[in-house]
């Protein structure tokens, strides 16, 4: 039996995790009648909430007698280190692309990755079945991002398979439309090179993955790169900074399908997980203890993007969640970095701590994933990580394309201009335009939503980290205040229509406030202190015509996302399990005065 190790990659919402469906479907994985959810590699609470893939997950199909070992990825370059981790594992990769919207910012950073690692791509179009698809268009621009990526001649002679991965059709280009997958499993066969590895070889494992059983302890997910392991061998486990010691191979795991297969033996070029073996991380290298090796540990692209977190010292802390001290954080973000790699973790002293990562999503997602398990805390406003090279400072900078209506291209551009975009390539077609920029990413915080008013919602923006390079300055990021409570309470509907005029609500009457929390954002520049709290006297004088009908325009409400891009450097994001409030970083009004005074007299 041959062992086919391939990944899938592609943009966000391309249709990566459907075709991985249909796959799984046709190769007669489960039974008849059992009942299946779409999308069943999205396994996670927020992956299948958000329809995005955040963790890379394995799984396996027989074809014909042999194994094809499945890497479903994630699209978004803000869990770049998932993608790069399992790039390890594989010898060919899937490119799934929209046959409307091809190549995407997505898509070149995990193809960079994986060209570069010498795998042979095989290019399916998906989606051809839209009015608006344009799949030989789309291979030619594939094929010319390939040639920019720096692909070699034997990797730019690609197949490329059309695809309804909804329906589960696939055909190679040129011919009938199929009626099932049959192409797409013989062009993985015939082009995807059998796994490697000598069995006779002294056992060699690299541990790509971890996961977490309450039965069995940690979970060693990784490719045999040679030699074959038994339930009970001996095995040493070497990392980097630590000593080598000696382990016991207490089961062995392989996949079919969605399930966990207890094997007696693992052969080489599978993928296997190997239990109970504590202490082991990502990177770290098992092997036979006759032959004992350390090979060397994935890169990790460095962080962008840092949040400071710190314990919630606000007056409504510890209501609603479980898990509320500075000891419960530290504990929670050591056990994150195990997992993820490419996360960063600074103890800044005075119960803070400098988390760092790939972007705004990848943070934003351990958020999520904290407040769900009762954690409750508040976060700084995200700051890029500035370097410096040859004496001048750098910063990150970001492509970001857009595909907008024809008659929001000038505001988009207009807008993207002030925050130091720079206009790189134009596409305009009769109703929409396709735009590509570079910008800091620090001029992309808070634009989502600007984007969105400005496109009516039409729009669609997507961006990837690109490069370092030189400061480019102050960018402005936010032109307006907030309004911040001035007294503690219960808000009334008289108090908010009576102020609507002043800026836009994030709260409803019968929330309950605190000084210094942020209910709304100003529309002028500067905060402005007011009371929400405030409720009409009543007498017993009632006049025709004088009670008004309090109409209120409806509250905005803010997601963590949205709340991250609002802060300002003065505030702060209190999370809990229940609830997202923003608030002032100094409560007291008179405070934050003698501050902005100091501030000013300093400078």
């Amino acid at each position: 039996m041959n062992y086919l190790n391939v990944a899938i990659i592609a943009h966000v919402d391309h249709g990566k995790t459907t075709l991985v469906d249909g796959m799984l479907r046709q190769s007669n994985v489960f039974r008849a009648n059992q009942q299946v959810e779409e999308r069943v590699m999205d396994s996670g609470a927020i992956e299948r909430e958000r329809g995005i893939t955040i963790l890379a997950k394995n799984t396996a199909v027989m074809w014909h007698g042999d194994k094809i070992n499945i890497v479903d990825t994630p699209g978004h370059a803000d869990f770049g280190g998932e993608v790069e981790r399992a790039l390890m594992m594989v010898d060919g990769v899937l490119l799934l692309v929209d046959a409307a919207e091809g190549p995407m910012p997505q898509t070149r950073f995990v193809l960079r990755k994986a060209l570069a690692l010498g795998l042979r791509p095989i290019v399916v179009i998906n989606k051809v079945d839209r009015k608006d698809a344009r799949p030989d268009e789309v291979a030619t621009l594939t094929f010319d991002l390939m040639v920019e990526l720096g692909a070699d001649d034997e990797q730019l002679d690609f197949p490329i398979i059309h695809a309804v991965a909804r329906e589960g059709r696939a055909w190679r280009d040129g011919e009938e439309p199929g009626s099932d997958l049959t192409s797409l499993f013989e062009t993985i066969k015939q082009r995807v090179p059998p796994a490697s590895g000598d069995r006779e070889a002294p056992f060699l494992f690299q541990v790509a993955n971890l996961d977490y059983s309450d039965y069995l302890g940690r979970l060693a997910l990784g490719r045999i790169l040679q030699g074959t392991v038994r339930v009970g061998d001996s095995v040493v486990l070497s990392g980097p900074g630590k000593e080598p010691s000696r382990a016991r191979v207490t089961k062995v795991f392989t996949h079919l399908g969605l399930a966990r297969v207890e094997t007696e033996v693992g052969e080489p070029g599978d993928i296997v997980l190997l239990p109970g073996i504590e202490k082991v991380n990502i990177g770290d290298t098992l092997s036979d203890p006759d032959a004992v090796q350390q090979l060397a540990s994935p890169t990790v692209d460095e962080p962008t993007v840092s949040v400071t977190f710190s314990p919630n010292t606000s007056p409504f802390a510890g209501r609603e969640g479980t898990y509320v001290t500075s000891r419960h954080l530290a504990d929670r973000l050591e056990r994150e970095l195990l997992v993820n790699v490419a996360l960063r973790v600074e103890p800044l002293g005075n119960e803070r701590y400098r988390v760092s990562g790939r972007g705004e999503l990848h943070l934003s997602i351990l958020m999520e994933n904290m407040r769900r398990e009762g954690y409750e805390f508040s976060v700084s406003r995200p700051e890029v990580i500035l370097r410096e090279e040859n004496g001048a400072l750098q910063e990150p900078y970001e492509r970001v394309v857009v595909d907008v209506p024809i008659s929001s291209m000038g505001a988009v551009m207009e807008s993207l201009a002030t925050r130091k975009g720079t206009l790189t390539s134009m596409a305009p077609g009769e109703t929409r335009a396709r735009l590509e920029f570079r910008i800091p990413s620090r001029g992309l915080f808070g634009y989502r939503t600007i984007f969105l008013s400005i496109t009516q919602g039409e729009g669609v923006l997507s961006h990837v980290f690109e490069s370092y390079q030189r400061y480019a300055g102050e960018v402005q990021t936010r032109s307006h205040g907030s309004l911040v409570a001035m007294e503690p309470g219960e808000t009334f509907a008289y108090s908010i229509f009576k102020l609507s005029d002043r800026g836009t609500f994030f709260i409803t009457p019968g929330t309950e406030v605190y000084v210094g929390m942020i209910v709304g954002a100003h529309t002028r520049q500067g905060d402005l202190n007011i009371n929400v709290t405030k409720n009409k006297k009543l007498t017993n004088v009632r006049a025709s015509g004088s009670d008004e009908n309090l109409l209120l325009i409806p509250a905005k409400r803010l997601s963590l996302e949205e709340s991250l891009e609002y802060l300002a450097d003065d505030e702060l994001l209190e999370i809990t399990p229940k609830s997202l409030r923003l608030r002032k970083r100094v409560l007291e009004p008179n405070m934050r005065k003698k501050e902005a005074k100091a501030a000013v007299g300093q400078s």
